[in-house]
């Protein structure tokens, strides 16, 4: 900061507004609100689903967005949101211990995942691809997804017929619309559920209408159980899949405006996890950076961090509004229901996606047995109990992934290769 200020009128319809550059102010406030639209819909889906106050996890979200724009310097634009992955520990922790067990759990995530990107920021992330090569990632974003299914199943046995509707509108919404309406499928499908659910007369209204305009939202702290802290080891997973969201984050944005941005990989990641760390220790959503962000600046072509400011400011004030918070904690069962059937979905296909974006080769034993034990355990939600401690499918199917992709890989070296060949998980298209 400041920005180069670029006028609209001198660009083409291939220029790039980069990440020093802005517009006007006019249009890069237009832009900052079109980013916070794109997040809307996921981000506030996590608080809902959880049981955490809504305000307070857009109050964290614009905060969380501020706190990574200063670490990487602004240069890497982008917005922090509330992260999927930690549905399931969450649900589990909140079960074991209340919200305060599962917010420490948030705070361990943070704490990991800024501790991982100082050591990218040192080493490099190489050998973060030698521990999870796409085989690996993919399984492990898939088997999260798909662990939550019988979450869905819940959601939408409370009603099955709005779930259908809300369901119906995100399939028609995706299908039907290009650009960023396309991209909002999540967000319009909420919004006719909502409308469907207010003629059923299923919404509160005086519950909304009592809470004032503005005001502070919800704070709660973490609470650090002696009893219960071995089991904080089922939100270690968690770790790996916001590692590659961040790292893909950061190759998806130097691919767009053609720079080279692996060297603040390491920043990103430290300032995802101190987000996530600051949210956790009162009471808001974990944090990650957002891939329907990446599409808004696709299609406009604009990365100016100016914009993403402008949507941090805006998340902050919306979060100092409990109308808002109550809006969006209304939202009825069968509603989330619809949502999550076809969100859970999308995380597991997420994990499917990396596999074919990276040419994985599943005539590779080991590539087989990992995928397929991890997703089964995950997607069973094999459960382990030693002594106090419970380690479900998400923990046990990570670490089946991890275990038998490497020590199968160790074996083959030590035999030679498999069939007199060891195939690479990098290896070209053509060799592949």
């Amino acid at each position: 900061m400041p920005w180069r200020r670029r006028d609209a009128s001198d660009l083409s319809a291939t220029d790039l507004v980069l990440p020093e550059e802005r517009l006007g102010w006019g249009r890069t406030i237009g832009l900052g609100m079109q980013h916070v639209v794109a997040m809307f819909g996921a981000t506030f889906l996590v608080p809902i689903i959880t049981g955490f106050p809504p305000s307070t996890t857009l109050l964290f979200s614009g905060l969380g967005t501020i706190l990574f724009l200063l670490v990487t310097g602004n240069r890497l634009p982008s917005y922090l949101g509330s992260s999927f992955a930690f549905l399931a520990p969450v649900g589990a922790a909140t079960a074991m211990g209340g919200q305060g067990f599962a917010l420490a759990g948030i705070v361990l995530v943070g704490a990991l995942l800024a501790i991982v990107g100082l050591v990218v920021h040192l080493a490099g992330t190489r050998w973060i691809t030698a521990l999870m090569p796409p085989v690996v990632s993919g399984t492990i974003v898939a088997l999260i997804g798909f662990n939550l299914a019988p979450a869905a199943k819940t959601n939408f046995e409370a009603d099955p017929l709005l779930s259908v509707i809300t369901l119906g509108a995100i399939v028609l919404t995706a299908v039907l619309f290009r650009g960023l309406l396309g991209r909002l499928a999540i967000l319009v499908g909420v919004v006719v559920g909502y409308v469907v659910a207010a003629f059923q007369q299923k919404i509160d209204w005086d519950a909304i209408w009592s809470q004032p305009l503005v005001g502070l939202p919800d704070f709660q702290t973490p609470s650090f159980d002696p009893a219960l802290l071995p089991s904080l080891l089922l939100f270690v997973p968690v770790v790996l899949p916001l590692i590659a969201e961040n790292l893909g984050h950061v190759k998806g944005v130097g691919q767009l405006i053609d720079r080279d941005l692996d060297p603040l990989a390491g920043r990103a990641l430290m300032a995802d996890g101190g987000a996530t760390v600051l949210a956790g220790l009162f009471g808001g959503s974990a944090t990650t950076t957002y891939g329907e962000n990446i599409g808004v600046m696709s299609a406009t072509r604009v990365f100016s961090t100016a914009a993403y400011w402008v949507a941090a400011i805006t998340a902050i004030l919306l979060g100092l509004s409990p109308v808002v918070g109550a809006l969006i904690f209304a939202v009825p069962a069968g509603v989330l229901g619809g949502v999550t059937t076809a969100l859970y979905g999308l995380i597991g296909i997420i994990g499917v996606r990396i596999w074919i974006e990276n040419r994985v080769d599943f005539s590779v034993p080991k590539h087989q047995f990992a995928a397929g034990v991890g997703l089964i355990v995950a997607i069973a939600n094999y459960t382990l109990t030693a002594g106090e401690l419970v380690f479900e499918g998400i923990v046990l199917g990570t670490v089946a992934t991890l275990v038998i992709y490497h020590l199968m890989g160790a074996l083959e070296r030590l035999r030679g290769g498999r069939d007199g060949a060891v195939r690479e998980d990098h290896a070209p298209p053509a060799a592949v």
